[in-house]
């Protein structure tokens, strides 16, 4: 288990998958302004990952300038349902983990 969750269980990747999701396919800039506090350079390494391991697919179109394009694979869209199941308990639970993190 831990093999397989490793490539896509961060905040950053679980939300790219869940953004790819909702707006199907994006370019690399829409995908920034959509998550505003990631950087380039971590928006650029999260989704080398999550193409690496089959996630995403990355389309290359050979036009002047180039432009990149972003989309789940099938792969990637059989993980959705899970990762919905796991926001629905998070807002299910948020409230509990807000008031243990207070206590500390």
């Amino acid at each position: 288990m831990r093999n397989v969750i490793a490539h896509f269980a961060n905040k950053w990747s679980m939300l790219l998958l869940v953004i790819l999701d909702e707006f199907g396919v994006m370019r690399f800039n829409e995908l920034s302004r959509a998550i505003l506090d990631i950087s380039p350079k971590v928006l650029s390494g999260h989704l080398k990952t999550l193409e690496s391991v089959g996630l995403v697919k990355r389309i290359l179109y050979a036009e002047v300038p180039p432009r990149t394009e972003y989309e789940l694979t099938d792969l990637g869209k059989t993980l959705i349902p899970i990762l919905n199941q796991l926001s629905d308990w998070g807002r299910e639970h948020l409230k509990d983990f807000q008031k243990r993190s207070h206590k500390r």
